[in-house]
């Protein structure tokens, strides 16, 4: 069935561009927007696009610190590198304008937010986003400002009572679980990499939220090689108990990408079809928890052409409620294009050809897998605060 969707779109939200030797190159995007366009994903009914204007300095300010905002202005000027706030640093290079790139992407998030709080749509999304690494006082892991915490601290000042904030991307969504770590009216879920071999070396089961909000934070730690499989069955043994329980005023979502076997920069081996599958599942979890208010962000991926572009394609056809065959081609202009565009040459299908499935944890505990071990961590943590027997 179909759902109305606002997508938050502007050219200049490519412009968010550390150089042509970073791994986030903003190309993944423009990729994913034309295919999209291709295979009729923004012809479904319901949908719509916004315009979107930078974040100010007010709005900025929701979670940043001043002087840190007026640093990232004068960088992005003078080009010189700013030690204190790890600008220049060579995961966060100094770019021409890149106050104006990011606070694009923070304001195309934080319309999305308010298309969805306004009842404009049910579900709005800003594929450039998800930046969620970024810290209040400085960058981090590419990520200049928090624009998936701007969105949830902007819902929060309209009157938000409950958000949750789901991240599937590979790296642990540390810059919001920071944000709002001592603070009950947001849960935030991150399923990543273990720590242990991955930036940024945070996300332990143990990192449960602050004093006013233990419970609230919960991280699902993952071991390096998870695939399909095993991924889906931590994310249902934590994630639809959780919401279910907290029943979200608003669900935002960060969609990282890089969980896919085939990123370069990290080391769990989903495929598209598994990853197609929790995109399915959230929007399902986003209908019956919160309403329909779904807010959609995008994230890291690093591989350009033969990952990112399907995933997130797929994404925004789940989003619209006219999700696509997995089997269908990718349209020939869309791999000219990929062609003239990178020199690569493009996939020809939208699948990985895999039908993963999960057996669920409830079906039982296997004490020697790694992410069992994983999956019961989390849960004796987290689920007693929200009154949730772990064991069941």
């Amino acid at each position: 069935m179909s759902c109305s969707l606002r997508v938050a779109w502007d050219e200049g939200l490519t412009a968010y561009n550390f150089g042509p030797q970073h791994p986030l190159a903003p190309v993944r995007v423009e990729l994913t927007m034309a295919l999209a366009r291709e295979l009729g994903v923004f012809d479904a009914p319901g949908v719509s696009f916004t315009g979107v204007e930078p974040a100010d300095d007010k709005l900025l300010e929701l979670v940043h610190d001043r002087h840190y905002i007026e640093a990232v202005k004068r960088a992005g000027v003078t080009l010189q590198p700013d030690d204190p706030y790890y600008l220049g640093t060579a995961d966060n290079p100094v770019f021409p304008n890149m106050h104006d790139a990011a606070a694009l992407i923070s304001g195309a998030s934080v319309a999305a937010a308010r298309a969805v709080w306004a009842g404009e749509a049910q579900h709005a999304v800003n594929i450039a986003g998800g930046l969620h690494h970024a810290m209040p006082k400085h960058a981090w892991g590419f990520c200049v400002y928090n624009d998936a915490a701007l969105a949830i601290a902007w819902l929060l000042e309209q009157g938000a009572k409950r958000v949750a904030y789901v991240d599937v991307d590979v790296h642990h969504g540390d810059g919001v679980q920071k944000v709002f770590y001592d603070d009950p009216r947001v849960l935030t879920i991150s399923l990543h990499e273990s720590p242990l071999t991955l930036f940024p070396g945070t996300g332990r089961p143990g990192e449960i939220g602050g004093p006013r909000a233990e419970g609230y934070a919960v991280n699902v730690a993952l071991p390096a090689g998870t695939g399909d499989e095993r991924w889906l069955r931590a994310f249902h043994a934590v994630v639809p108990p959780l919401l279910r329980e907290f029943q979200p005023e608003v669900l935002v979502t960060q969609h990282g990408c890089d969980t896919h076997t085939l990123d370069p920069l990290a080391n769990l081996t989903m495929s598209l079809d598994g990853q197609r599958l929790a995109y399915a599942e959230l929007h399902r979890l986003a209908k019956e928890t919160a309403g329909g208010r779904w807010v959609v962000l995008g994230g890291g991926g690093y591989e350009l052409v033969q990952v990112v572009p399907r995933a997130w394609t797929h994404l925004l056809a789940e989003v619209t409620g006219a999700p696509l065959d997995p089997d269908t081609q990718t349209p020939q202009e869309w791999r000219e294009f990929v062609q003239r565009r990178t020199g690569e040459t493009a996939p020809l299908r939208m699948t990985d050809g895999r039908d993963p499935g999960h057996v669920p944890f409830e079906e039982g505990f296997d004490p020697a897998d790694p992410v069992d071990q994983a999956i019961q961590e989390t849960r004796r943590a987290v689920f007693p605060c929200h009154g949730i027997d772990p064991n069941l």
